[in-house]
């Protein structure tokens, strides 16, 4: 046999080898199934449902947020917190629900919102043509706006920062709105959500709860931040009896320095925010933990501080506190009742955990009066001195600079001199919830977002690297 044929004989048979090798290994391997098959409606709890939606993964969507399940075999998957997902199908090979923990939760319907859906994806799947900056649009409503060449950003910058949104460099951005020497140049929205869509605001929530006391010990309602805390609620029994629970004032609360056994980020805190929203009455289980530092001494996030701040307004106020909203600061902000939500029930019966959902356009129209030294156009709504009080640093959290419910984190932003600080105040909520103030540079900034528990933050990652930058820049060539 010739050694060139001999050669060219065994390629072949080697060929058909790996061909036949190639296949058996394609029968053996299990076939995944579509991620479709999961799409729908779901049972979770008694009264409440969940849906599943499809994109790049397969995603649980609970109260308009989603949350990704990684698969791990055909038709199993894990959950945020390490827990098994296995959906279990019918003869016909239909899936009829999920087991969670041994629970069977059924499939009611192979169906889910349009809103839901519209999470999976940044902009409607078919949607091919390239992002364009647009003037944002003037809706008469209080808000001026202007083409963005007019400020200190540009379009290169826009455009920039929404084609990140749209693939993926920024992950779960819902909504992004820029104001910048007095004109909103940029508003833009994705995953379904748009200009008319209140958006739940998480802990960013607090800092409207701040607002709200403000409000009210500017009208005398609330004789300070220095007042005692008990005797504002009536002076209840508590466990955990101890006389530095009398010391602590309102201000303590704001700034998150009780001195009670109250932190969020420690799994093993006892006043956690996991553990106190299964309690019947956050305020009264916030106050019986037990005292682990003197008051004003140190400061650990404690969400339970905002519900015992939210009911000292109520009974100071005489009123619930979302009407107390609607009254003093909303409406007169143009904001109508129609515009948010806010379930203010403060125990385990309410799964939104006392968030307020609001609109983008409304959360700017918040950061508009903080950058205006508590004014809305001609309207004092906030003292300046509240205002003051709430951007300093009344404590620190973790070590960055916090006020009263709003924080004061800063940035590194890489500019051609090197990395600068810029500093800012900030409203914010898991998931992307944002509303950045940023004095130096005449900028409010608004994010909202759709990131849960990731520990990650688009909107920090979009200001340092597009925004400040460009800002900064413009900054300089003056």
């Amino acid at each position: 046999m010739k050694p060139r044929f001999a050669a060219m004989l065994r390629s072949i048979v080697l060929g058909l080898v790996s061909v036949a090798l190639a296949s058996a290994s394609s029968a053996q391997a299990p076939r995944l199934a579509s991620l479709a098959d999961f799409v729908g409606t779901y049972r979770e709890s008694v009264g409440h449902t969940l849906e599943l939606v499809a994109g790049d993964l397969l995603y649980a969507v609970i109260d308009e947020a989603k949350y990704p399940l990684r698969r791990v075999s055909s038709d199993v998957f894990l959950n945020g917190s390490g827990d098994t997902i296995t959906f279990p199908r019918n003869r016909s090979g239909i899936v009829t629900g999920y087991v969670e923990r041994g629970v069977q939760h059924a499939r009611i319907r192979r169906s889910v919102a349009a809103t839901s859906l519209a999470l999976a994806s940044p902009r409607p799947l078919g949607t091919t043509s390239a992002y364009r900056y647009r003037v944002p649009v003037d809706r008469h409503d209080g808000i001026p706006v202007g083409d963005i060449r007019n400020s200190d950003l540009d379009v290169a910058t826009a455009e920039r920062v929404v084609a990140g949104v749209l693939d993926g460099t920024y992950k779960d951005v819902h909504g992004v709105l820029l104001f910048q020497h007095g004109k909103l140049v940029l508003e833009e929205y994705f995953y379904g959500y748009d200009v008319s869509r209140p958006h739940q605001l998480r802990s960013a929530t607090k800092s409207i709860v701040s607002a709200l006391a403000g409000i009210a010990v500017d009208r005398g309602a609330i004789p300070g931040v220095s007042a005692p805390v008990l005797p504002m609620l009536g002076n209840p029994q508590l466990a955990n009896a101890d006389p530095r629970k009398a010391q602590i004032t309102l201000k303590q609360m704001l700034s998150m320095s009780s001195g009670l056994a109250c932190n969020d980020y420690d799994p093993r805190s006892p006043g956690r925010e996991t553990a106190l929203y299964e309690s019947p009455d956050w305020v009264k289980a916030t106050l019986d933990l037990p005292m682990v530092a003197d008051t004003g001494s140190e400061a650990h996030y404690c969400s339970g501080g905002v519900a015992v701040t939210g009911r000292i307004v109520e009974r100071a106020t005489r009123m619930p506190l979302p009407a107390f909203a609607h009254a003093a600061l909303f409406s007169p902000l143009g904001i109508p009742r129609s515009h948010w939500r806010w379930n203010y029930t403060l125990d385990n019966s309410n799964r939104e955990f006392a968030q307020i959902h609001l609109r983008p356009r409304d959360m700017l129209k918040i950061g508009m009066v903080y950058a205006n030294d508590g004014m809305w156009r001609k309207t004092r709504v906030i003292s300046e001195s509240w205002v003051t009080a709430s951007l300093a640093e009344q404590s620190q959290i973790d070590g960055t600079r916090y006020g009263y419910f709003w924080w004061g984190p800063w940035l590194n932003v890489e500019t051609p001199a090197g990395a600068k600080r810029v500093n800012l105040n900030a409203a914010q909520g898991n998931g992307g919830q944002k509303i950045y103030l940023v004095p130096d540079l005449d900028l409010v900034a608004v994010f909202t977002g759709g990131d849960y528990n990731s520990g990650g933050s688009p909107p920090n990652r979009i200001m340092a690297r597009d925004i400040l930058p460009t800002l900064l820049k413009a900054r300089a060539s003056r």
